[in-house]
């Protein structure tokens, strides 16, 4: 049987792939698990301490969001869990407000940068942080068996915290330590969580901010904007003459940049900017970001020469997260626009991203082309083939040869990185190469195997 988790949680086709039965479900075997390794402080129910397990649940703004927010609380609650809803806010938002309310589980109901009609389930454990492999398995294994339900003043009770993106955004803004005065900042919130909160703690921490997509309707979200389509905010940034413009995907755990003369400034690009600013200011642990196999090698090659190490983890934040959390690392992030400052968050957060960014312009007098011109991106090419069987692509072996034939004409100028997506049916061609000509040609070389051999 496939795996239900992703490298991001579970996702797929709201009332499809992912159904209010299976969200239910999906909590229930999530509080058994988290309870039988010790997250809850005591096991379900009344303890002997008085205390009652309770959970926070946030979503984004799509319609699907609302049935599978009843079912997702409709499990907890009838697992004895007490729920705190949170409403509409950002994946990093959820994550905070479970570890400062001392919640022992959160849910974040989001396909991220997915269309509108797909959705998803990501849980967090005590701390607001993300469950590793071991304990997603096990909340798989634990789906439909039977248990002990509880029973009258057992079963969890559901309040509403009206204060969540209040909170959420008072936090950003505590994180820095200048005041942003004096940059008009375009912000595409991708008509997603981020719509409220981002603007808020962008104003208040001082900037000129002018929202773009950001009047949610529940259907809106990702479409034609955010940070998967940056065409619009680059029309933005030109057109109110701002210092520079920032795009969130639908949950706002990650964002892209668009400089004042419209160029797209990505995620290794940020991180580069984050890591020199963290190491001048004393902050970046032993000198070192951690990032995943996708980063560019031009940003490897810039921060070496900087004398910062990066390490390179498997692609998914998650995985960068467990690096960061097992040597202490205060930096790291994905050149998709997840970015980990682990002094203010446990996972990516677009906002926070942004301001520090802004900082940094401020602090240096320096345009956001001038911070990110530390690194030169080597010409990248990346092909998403769909319509194939994903589970295959490291086992075809004329798949494997094609690949073996490429990489060796390559070797020492470029590299290639051919993955299945963690969260969507399709495989991932990624090449870099001294010319944008030579990666095409390769990418397209090699999904053409892919198509060919991985077919449905």
């Amino acid at each position: 049987m496939a795996r239900l988790f992703g490298t991001d949680g579970v996702r797929g086709l709201a009332n499809d792939d992912l159904t209010a039965e299976l969200a239910l479900e999906l909590s229930v075997a999530a509080a058994h698990v988290l309870a039988d390794l010790g997250e809850f402080g005591t096991p379900l129910g009344d303890g002997p301490d008085g205390h009652r397990p309770f959970a926070v649940v946030g979503r984004d703004p799509r319609i699907s969001g609302q049935f599978l927010e009843a079912a997702v609380v409709a499990g907890l609650a009838s697992a004895g869990v007490d729920v705190v809803l949170l409403g509409v806010l950002p994946t990093p938002g959820v994550a905070y407000l479970t570890d400062t309310l001392g919640a022992d589980l959160g849910v974040m109901i989001s396909a991220s940068h997915n269309a509108m009609p797909d959705n998803g389930i990501k849980f967090l454990a005590r701390g607001g942080r993300k469950l590793d492999d071991a304990i997603e398995l096990a909340i798989e294994q634990r789906l439909h068996e039977p248990w002990q339900r509880p029973t009258g003043g057992a079963v969890g009770t559901v309040r509403t915290h009206q204060t969540a993106v209040a909170e959420y955004a008072a936090h950003l803004v505590r994180s820095i330590d200048h005041p942003l005065a004096g940059l008009r900042v375009v912000l595409d919130c991708a008509e997603g969580a981020a719509s409220v909160a981002g603007p808020q703690a962008l104003a208040d921490a001082g900037a000129d901010v002018v929202a773009i997509h950001a009047s949610p309707d529940g259907t809106n979200i990702n479409d034609g904007c955010g940070s998967t389509h940056l065409e619009p905010l680059r029309q933005a940034v030109l057109q109110h003459d701002a210092h520079v413009g920032f795009a969130f995907d639908g949950d706002a755990d990650r964002c892209l940049a668009v400089d004042a003369t419209g160029e797209v400034v990505d995620g290794d690009q940020l991180l580069a900017v984050l890591a020199l600013a963290m190491r001048d200011r004393g902050r970046l642990v032993e000198d070192t970001v951690v990032a995943t196999v996708m980063s560019n090698l031009g940003f490897v090659q810039a921060l070496e020469g900087a004398g910062i190490r990066v390490l390179q983890t498997k692609v998914g934040d998650r995985y960068v997260l467990e690096e960061m959390v097992e040597s202490g690392y205060t930096l790291g992030g994905e050149q998709s626009g997840h970015v980990i400052m682990s002094d203010h968050a446990t996972t990516g957060d677009g906002i926070l991203t942004a301001l520090h960014v802004l900082e940094r312009m401020v602090t240096t007098g320096q345009s956001l082309a001038s911070l990110a011109g530390v690194m030169t991106r080597l010409p990248q090419v990346l092909v998403n083939v769909p319509g194939v069987d994903k589970a295959r692509a490291d086992d075809d072996e004329v798949l494997v040869a094609a690949l073996a034939v490429e990489e060796a004409e390559l070797a020492g100028r470029g590299r290639i990185l051919l993955r299945p997506s963690g969260t969507e049916p399709l495989v991932r061609v990624m090449v870099e190469a001294p010319t944008a000509d030579e990666a095409r040609g390769v990418a397209d070389r090699l999904a053409k195997v892919v198509r060919e051999r991985l077919a449905l």
